[in-house]
């Protein structure tokens, strides 16, 4: 599933759900109505991505013998 922000010709603005980009394709080929207006000649909208926070990098495993040499970052 996928879901598209959409902007119809009277300037509405409504977000709509896909199975997948040719189901938008076809659906468009058809008309997708708007629920405001019910014009049917709608494209997407530019839309930004969904970005989640990071996360902190996993530390490093140490060698099944200890850490030799003193690199190890974990005695730091």
């Amino acid at each position: 599933m996928i879901v598209y922000a959409l902007h119809c010709a009277c300037g509405h603005d409504f977000d709509q759900w896909f199975d997948n980009m040719a189901d938008y394709d076809a659906k468009k080929a058809t008309g997708i109505p708007c629920p405001s207006c019910g014009g049917t000649e709608v494209a997407k909208a530019i839309m930004a991505p969904r970005v989640g926070k990071s996360q902190p990098a996993p530390a490093p495993a140490c060698a099944s013998g200890g850490c030799g040499g003193g690199g190890c970052p974990m005695m730091m």
